[in-house]
């Protein structure tokens, strides 16, 4: 039996590819990709080197993720090297556990190589740190897929009111009653807002403003995903840190 790594593919620049990510890419057998990591990084691969394509995007999957499971198991039992390449973190709502779990019940080896994770990454390239000294001294990042108004939800929403960061991924669907329930707990309708799109590749484009009109303000420009969102006094320092591409300074 081969050995799986469970591969983050960073935020979409390639160059944000780790070295060890690239090198299990060259030596792969197999690459089983999703919808978020760069398609260039297969042309890495050695000739011969099986592709398959499991992406996900809403309301359209290739698989469930029980058949990626088993895409996976599957390829272990026939190739020695195998790489699932996940966009972003594999752990960061990544279902890279999930995966592990599965091979590890079955007996197959694997290994995480982690990602350069979106969450950080992303707004760092719309020049918004996450956390900065005097304005934010701690960061949160909150699944965005989650409808914040049903009844099981499992994001304590009681909790975001404090003048923390917080970063939703994928979330872009969910944007308006984001900001709604956030305002709801306690943060200012005021509080600065950032959307993100297409982070770190030459098709980002960010939209900035409040809780209160930010829907609106993304709604008009028409922003495709993936995308992510970030609220806090950190969308503030955009002014003066934005360096890449769409915005960058003189």
């Amino acid at each position: 039996m081969g050995k799986v790594y469970l591969t983050g593919a960073g935020p979409g620049d390639i160059e944000l590819l780790t070295i060890k990510a690239l090198r299990v890419v060259q030596e792969a057998d197999v690459i089983i990709y999703d919808r978020l990591a760069n398609p260039d990084i297969l042309k890495e691969a050695k000739d011969g080197c099986e592709f398959i394509y499991v992406g996900k995007e809403d309301g359209r999957h290739t698989l469930p993720q029980d058949q990626i499971n088993e895409v996976i198991y599957n390829s272990a039992l026939k190739h020695d090297v195998v790489v699932r390449l996940k966009g972003g973190d594999p752990l960061v709502f990544g279902r890279g556990g999930e995966e592990g779990k599965y091979l590890y019940e079955r007996g197959i080896e694997f290994e995480f190589i982690p990602g350069i994770t979106s969450a950080v990454s992303v707004p760092a390239y719309a020049g918004i740190p996450v956390t900065h000294r005097g304005v934010a001294v701690s960061f949160r990042v909150v699944t965005g897929h989650e409808t914040p108004n049903k009844e099981t939800s499992q994001v304590d929403w009681e909790s975001l009111g404090s003048d923390e960061t917080i970063v939703f991924l994928m979330g872009l669907h969910n944007l308006k009653n984001i900001a709604k329930n956030l305002i709801r707990v306690g943060r200012e309708a005021s509080t600065p807002c950032a959307v993100i799109s297409r982070g770190t590749t030459k098709e980002q484009k960010t939209v900035v403003g409040t809780l209160e009109d930010i829907y609106m303000k993304v709604k008009e420009e028409k922003l495709p995903t993936p995308a992510l969102i970030v609220v806090g006094k950190v969308v503030r320092l955009r002014n003066e840190l934005a360096w890449f591409g769409e915005d960058s300074n003189p």
